[in-house]
């Protein structure tokens, strides 16, 4: 018997580009003029595997007479037949009373829910994203219909509350991002003449790009395929990054936006450097850099086999790092030889373990504790008389790990309670290295009033 999901929500939301998108035919009429669906229409589609029957909606509107009112009857005996209500919003327009006014009517259905964020491509469609929380519906989806942005994720939810309603699995305890579906994205950056040419072809096995002593033989960001302990990978190796005023010529400019776009396309990032002379200006503005990005990172040493003491050395260094790199506190540093080939295997492993980090998420009611717990050990501090309250956490993201706060002043909360909260965040969970943002909302529990 075939599982039947209902995608509802207000007209104009994408709700059939979203069935479009979902049965792989251009079936239901679409526009963005609101109101186009009238009528249920249904379609066969296979996700993750299952025949899932997927039902196009007509926009919910607020009335209750004539023809608003025979189009939301359509709706509510869609969601009657259904296994599975979909629920969709317009991350870009954020939550509108319409929406709030449909979730209830959804939570009184008693049937299970997904929330979906639509047209959530760009930072215009944060905000609409977290306020979603809000509707009290669980963890709201970031797509884009349109773009094809999110579906796989949506798929694997739909296929997960399918599992659960009939019995098949238990409820995941965690959750990770698919990590092994598609090539891992590294990107070896540096200062110029630190040995990122070298590293990539000691990776490689081969003299793949052309090294010297010259520093800049590298103008642009070069990639190559290759497998490692099974796993998938493309590197990409990178023009040295110099500070600004030192940029010479239209080409290095172009190299080093290059480079910068390397950074934003990887997953985890490679910053290499140079064991003689570490941790240089430059080195803590790259590393700066890809921690804005949201990267997963791993510092590599370089010409390790120059160094006459290195146990010594490198315990300096870490503390050298955690001093200069408080951030992203707890980074991995391996040192390695590029021109020997010697710490590959170490600084890989590296790799995969922050890849792994910043893929994963964490459950809701664990957060909770956890928020509980760090309160009452640092309670924040009161802003002109009055105590700020902060009531509930969830994860919104990974990749890098996001966390949305629900407290009473989120503007009165003080910067270095936030980086208190990553701090621990990152050691009760234990999450060295990896990027930790976390958003402040004003707000009670979103979900106090989810009965359903």
């Amino acid at each position: 018997m075939s599982f039947t999901v209902a995608i509802i929500g207000r007209p104009n939301v994408g709700k059939s580009t979203l069935f479009n998108r979902l049965v792989g035919k251009r079936l239901a009429l679409v526009d963005d003029q609101p109101g186009l669906t009238r009528d249920r229409r249904e379609a066969e589609a296979e996700l993750e595997g299952a025949p899932v029957t997927i039902i196009d909606t007509a926009g919910l509107e607020p009335g209750d007479k004539g023809l608003s009112a025979r189009m939301r009857k359509q709706t509510e005996a869609a969601v009657k037949l259904a296994d599975l209500v979909l629920f969709l919003i317009d991350a870009r327009a954020g939550v509108t009373g319409a929406d709030e006014m449909f979730a209830d009517l959804v939570r009184a259905s008693g049937k299970k829910v997904v929330l979906a964020a639509n047209k959530s491509e760009g930072r215009t469609a944060e905000a609409g994203l977290y306020e979603a929380y809000a509707l009290g519906l669980g963890e709201p989806l970031a797509i884009s219909a349109e773009h094809g942005l999110g579906i796989g994720d949506l798929a694997e939810a739909i296929a997960q509350a399918r599992r659960e309603l009939r019995g098949d699995v238990d409820m995941p305890v965690e959750e990770t991002e698919d990590i092994a579906s598609h090539p891992l994205r590294i990107a070896v950056v540096g200062r110029p003449n630190v040995g990122k040419s070298t590293l990539v072809n000691a990776l490689l096995g081969e003299e793949r790009m052309i090294t010297g002593p010259e520093a800049g033989i590298t103008r642009d960001a070069i990639s190559a395929e290759l497998q490692w302990d099974s796993r998938i990978l493309r590197l990409f190796d990178t023009a040295g990054l110099r500070r600004k005023m030192r940029v010479e010529g239209r080409a290095e400019e172009l190299s080093v936006g290059d480079a910068l776009k390397a950074i934003r396309f990887a997953e985890v990032v490679v910053l290499l450097l140079d064991a003689e002379r570490p941790f240089e200006k430059q080195d803590l503005q790259i590393a700066e850099l890809i921690a804005e990005e949201g990267r997963a990172l791993v510092i590599a040493i370089n010409k390790w086999d120059l160094v006459r003491t290195p146990d010594k050395r490198l315990k300096e260094l870490r503390e050298t790092c955690q001093r200069l790199l408080p951030q992203i506190k707890g980074v991995a540093l391996v040192p390695v030889s590029a021109k020997r080939g010697s710490g590959l295997d170490t600084l890989m492993q590296s790799v995969f373990a922050a890849d792994a980090l910043w893929n994963r998420r964490l459950p809701t009611h664990a957060l909770n504790q956890w928020l509980q717990a760090t309160v009452e050990a640092h309670s924040p501090p009161a802003v002109s008389g009055r105590r700020i309250k902060l009531r509930y956490i969830t994860q919104a993201n990974a990749r890098p790990p996001t966390f949305v706060l629900f407290c009473s002043r989120p503007k009165a909360l003080p910067d270095s309670y936030v980086r208190y909260l990553v701090n621990a965040l990152r050691e009760s969970f234990d999450m060295p290295g990896v990027p930790i943002r976390i958003n402040l909302r004003k707000g009670a529990n979103p979900y106090a009033k989810d009965s359903g």
